[in-house]
Order: C-alpha cells, then sequence, then structure tokens
C-alpha cells in the first residue's frame, strides 16, 4: 500500500466470492475487515453517492468512514473487526474498530514508530510483536477464573481492542478512543405485559435470523438440548429455510450429560438434517494438543473439546454455523443470576468469588489473591445502577461473553475454516432482551423465562420449562482414567511448578473425578499444554502425552 502502512488480509469467503478480495480501496483509503456487516443492503441504498468497487458485505463500512469519520461504526450491524487507513498531505490515519458483543477479536501491539494489528495475538508475535511470555496476573487470572479480563492479554505488549471501540490514529500514534458498548444504548425496562413482550420477540429473533442466514455459500446450525439453539432453529423454520443441517455432540462417559434426544426432536419438529458426534476419550487425547493451538489468547473452557469437534464435522458440508451463543447471558439463563438475587441467608452469593483452586492447598504461597482484579474493576463499572440481577449479566456481557464464550467459538471454527454466526447477539434482539423487566427474565425459578414462552409457543414438541441436565464436558472422568500419568506430566511442567506444589498437582489428578478437583485438574492440564504449544513453541503434533513429555522446543 501506501508509504507507511500496509495491509495483509486472508479471506474466508462468504458473500461476493469472486469480486469480495481484500483490501477494498476508495480514493486514498482502504479497508480489511473479518466478519459480516447484516445490514449491508440497507446501507448501500441509503449511500447513494458512494461508487461501490464489489459486492462485499463489508464495503459500506469503507465509504460510511469516509464521510461520517470516526463514528461511522454505530451505523454497524453485525459482527467484525476493521483496519481502515487514509493517506493524504503527508500524514496517514487509520479507524480500528471492533463489533460491540466482541463476536470478533482484534488485538494491536506497539512498535517503534507505530502500531499493528490482527486477528490472533499469534499473527503479532510471529511478527516479532509482543513477546512470548505470560503476565503473571493474567497466568493467575486464567488459572482460577479460566479466561482472562480487560484491555490486556496474556502477553507482555498485545492489547485487546474493546467490545465496541474504535481506535482513532494518526501516523501510528493513538488520538482518541470511542466506545460503545452492546448494552449501553439499550432501554431500560418499562412496564410491559407477557403478550407485548413475546411480540417484540418474535419480531425480534426472525429479523435476526433473517439476517445471519445470508451466505452464499451452505450453512448450518449447532443444535444443543437447550433452549437457546432451539430459539435459532424455530426461527430458520418459521421463515422456511428447509431441511437445514444441524450437529449435536455427546460423549462416550456413561451417566455423561447427553442432548441427543431433545436435540432430535427439535430437529423432527422442523424437518432438520440432524448428525449426532459420539467424542471419546481417545479423540480428546489425540485432538488436545490442536485444540489448544488455536487458542492463542487462552481459554480455559473445555466446552472447547464439544466446540471443536462439531466444527470439524460441520466443515465437511458447510460454511457458516448458527449457534445460541449469548441466550443465557442476555434472558439470564445461568444458576449464578438466580442465586444473585436471593438474600445472602437464603444462600445467595455474587459470582466470581472463589477461583477454581482455592481452597485445594495446590497453589504455592502469594498465588490466591490478585486473580480477582480485573473482574473486580469490571464489577465496579458494569450495570451500575441496575439490579443485582441485571448487573451481573452486564458484566457477563462486558467480560466473560467476549474472553472466554465468544474466543472459544471464533478459534475452534475459524481453525476448521468455518464461519460462526450468533443470532442472538445481534442489536434487535438486545434491545428486547434488555428492556424486560427481572420478572421476565427470572421466575418460578426458571431462567430465560420469556426466552422459553416463545419456544414453548413456536418449536412444536420441545418442554422448554421441563429440568434440563446441565451440558457438562466428562473432563474428570477422562482425567481420571489416566490420572497418575497425566499427573505426573503436568506436574513436571516448570510453567505448573512456579505456581504449584508438584506432589499436590500430582494428587489432585487422581482425584479429579470430584466436582472441585475435576474443574482445578482441567485448568491445570490446559495451562501446562498451552505454555508448551504457544510459548515454549513445542509442535502441537501427537497426543497430549507426547507434547507434553517432549523437550523439543
Amino acid at each position: 500500500m501506501a508509504d507507511g502502512a500496509g495491509f495483509v488480509h486472508r479471506r474466508l469467503s462468504i458473500v461476493d466470492l469472486e469480486g469480495g478480495a481484500q483490501p477494498i480501496r476508495s480514493g486514498d483509503a482502504a479497508l480489511v475487515a473479518n466478519g459480516e456487516i447484516y445490514n449491508d443492503p440497507a446501507l448501500r441504498a441509503r449511500l447513494t453517492d458512494a461508487r461501490f468497487a464489489t459486492g462485499s458485505d463489508c464495503e459500506p463500512a469503507l465509504h460510511l468512514w469516509q464521510r461520517e469519520g470516526y463514528g461511522y461504526a454505530r451505523e454497524l450491524r453485525g459482527m467484525y473487526a476493521i483496519g481502515l487507513v487514509r493517506h493524504g498531505n503527508g500524514r496517514h490515519e487509520m479507524a480500528l474498530s471492533r463489533d460491540p458483543f466482541g463476536i470478533k477479536p482484534l488485538y494491536v501491539a506497539r512498535f517503534e514508530g507505530g502500531i499493528a494489528f490482527a486477528s490472533e495475538p499469534e499473527a503479532l508475535l510471529a511478527a516479532g510483536l509482543g513477546r512470548r511470555e505470560v503476565r503473571p496476573e493474567a497466568r493467575d487470572e486464567l488459572l482460577q477464573l479460566q479466561f482472562t479480563t480487560g484491555r490486556d492479554t496474556i502477553y507482555p505488549g498485545i492489547r485487546r481492542v474493546l467490545p465496541g471501540e474504535t481506535l482513532h490514529l494518526a501516523d501510528g500514534a493513538l488520538v482518541e478512543r470511542r466506545r460503545e458498548t452492546a448494552l449501553s444504548v439499550a432501554e431500560a425496562d418499562e412496564p410491559l405485559d407477557e403478550e407485548e413482550a413475546l411480540a417484540r420477540l418474535d419480531s425480534a429473533l426472525l429479523d435476526s435470523v433473517a439476517v445471519h442466514q445470508r451466505a452464499d455459500v451452505p450453512l448450518g446450525l449447532f443444535l444443543s438440548g437447550g433452549i437457546d439453539s432451539a430459539a435459532v432453529l424455530g426461527a430458520m423454520a418459521r421463515l422456511g429455510i428447509r431441511r437445514p443441517m444441524a450437529w449435536t455432540a455427546r460423549f462416550d462417559v456413561p451417566g455423561a450429560a447427553d442432548e441427543t434426544e431433545r436435540a432430535r426432536v427439535m430437529a423432527r419438529s422442523v424437518e432438520a438434517s440432524h448428525a449426532v458426534l459420539t467424542i471419546t476419550r481417545e479423540m480428546v487425547w489425540r485432538a488436545l494438543p490442536r485444540i489448544v493451538a488455536c487458542v492463542d489468547d487462552p481459554v480455559a473452557d473445555y466446552a472447547i473439546i464439544p466446540t471443536w469437534f462439531l466444527a470439524r464435522e460441520a466443515a465437511r458440508d458447510v460454511k457458516v454455523v448458527l449457534s445460541g451463543e449469548g441466550g443465557d447471558e442476555l434472558f439470564a439463563g445461568y444458576g449464578r443470576y438466580r442465586r444473585v438475587m436471593r438474600p445472602w441467608w437464603r444462600g445467595g452469593r455474587a459470582p466470581y468469588r472463589q477461583g477454581a483452586l482455592a481452597g485445594l492447598g495446590v497453589l504455592r504461597p502469594g498465588r490466591r489473591r490478585g486473580w480477582r482484579d480485573g473482574i473486580a474493576a469490571a464489577e465496579l463499572t458494569a450495570g451500575a445502577g441496575a439490579s443485582r440481577l441485571r448487573a451481573v449479566q452486564a458484566l457477563d456481557v462486558e467480560e466473560w461473553l467476549p474472553n472466554d464464550l465468544l474466543i472459544k467459538l471464533d478459534r475452534c471454527l475459524m481453525a476448521h475454516g468455518v464461519e460462526g454466526r450468533t443470532p442472538l447477539l445481534d442489536p434487535a434482539v438486545a434491545g428486547v432482551a434488555w428492556s424486560l423487566p427481572d420478572g421476565m427474565r427470572v421466575r418460578d425459578k426458571s431462567g430465560k423465562w420469556l426466552l422459553r414462552r416463545w419456544v414453548e409457543r413456536h418449536v412444536p414438541g420441545v418442554e422448554p420449562f421441563a429440568h434440563k441436565q446441565g451440558f457438562t464436558v466428562p473432563v474428570g472422568e477422562w482425567i481420571m482414567a489416566e490420572g497418575k500419568r497425566l499427573g505426573a506430566l503436568v506436574a513436571e511442567q516448570p510453567c505448573i511448578a512456579q505456581v504449584a506444589h508438584p506432589e499436590r498437582v500430582r494428587a489432585l489428578f487422581c482425584k479429579a473425578s470430584s466436582g472441585r478437583a475435576r474443574r482445578a485438574a482441567w485448568h491445570l492440564l490446559f495451562y501446562a499444554l498451552w505454555y508448551r504449544v504457544h510459548i515454549e513453541q513445542v509442535a502441537g503434533e501427537g497426543d497430549v502425552f507426547s507434547v507434553l513429555s517432549r523437550r523439543d522446543g
């Protein structure tokens, strides 16, 4: 490109397969983007004076920026990480923008005289930007919380662009930050009866799923036995999308959570083509190094396992998958939301108060306090002035959603060349969800009350108020089957010995089938493997045992 600025882009073609190559140029400006702009048709119709060079849904962002400046992103409806540059009068101006929910990742690193950005930290590290080390504060946070919070990543020198943020840069220097979060423009709760609320939700869901299913390539759905994916599937059926392809995961462990039958009922009710994938312990141990290799911004969420395998399976047939992420956060589905509404004498408590390794005697002294600093800082601002329920939901939308669930979804799907779309994380749906009074979120011990009522009405054969077994990946049982061997390998890793007592780590892995020990053992295993692959750069080839025991770097 122009002197002093350059773009590199690798494209997963979804819209305008032949003509949508990037960078896209207009006059002295250019754009690269990762994601989808769902209101592309409306923007094109409004930008009557623009000369469009492609059919790409991302091109309107370039013309909006040229016309409206750094507030351009508020016009966009979609998931995106965008880089824009303009060169004139001997000066470079740049904008970096990320969608309000943080569905698409965006990272920046400074270097002498400028700034670099990428969709993954690994790209910046490979370019010699940032340091292939870990910040102790982020490491402790990851081990206890399973994700890292805020702007700083685990790597010194690499930072996140926050969800909803636009950075204005000139000649490599930051001039201004603007931010409009997913909930900042949502309405407060208002007097609303059930029928009116259901009508608004119906309109928003159909509108969102309609725009999310636009693609020039085949499309499918991840289908659990839960309410969120049932709502997406039901909306697809209402829109006349015929025989969508759907995938469900199950596990080979007796007694493990199995949503297969509920998913089958949902699929049959709308005549979806349904496939069930059984994940075994042997599959996990063979693939885990590759799974961890795709999560360079670390997330010790064991749901990466089924997500990665489902993505691999779906990639044989489709390039776009819809998913139900966001339903719990927006409509109040988690048990922690119901707990926070109770008084303390009835077991009420706020979330994120106890770390995964707390009270197990595994950590060395001094590793027990600072892990809460990031989440505590977010608690001070998220949902300020709102009810206790809404404040905790806002905290999850601010931190848990973009830094855990959406990283997991993005990395696992993109590792297989599949784009993940989340129709529930849409301004239309969020506007309805956030306007609901607490009583339409949680009622009669049921979270997601209004969404359940919608599913009850519009998805035949589904019992949305029936008790649902939690979808828990049986990592404890898998670890226990190899507890002695795995515990020894994890305990001998220098990155683990630095923070934990090796002999206690070995003992922990031999009792990993119990609730707290299971989660703690998984976090330690994930971190040990992640450190090997991303910091020590041990090749992620071979099974988990060979990667942890290998001595090459």
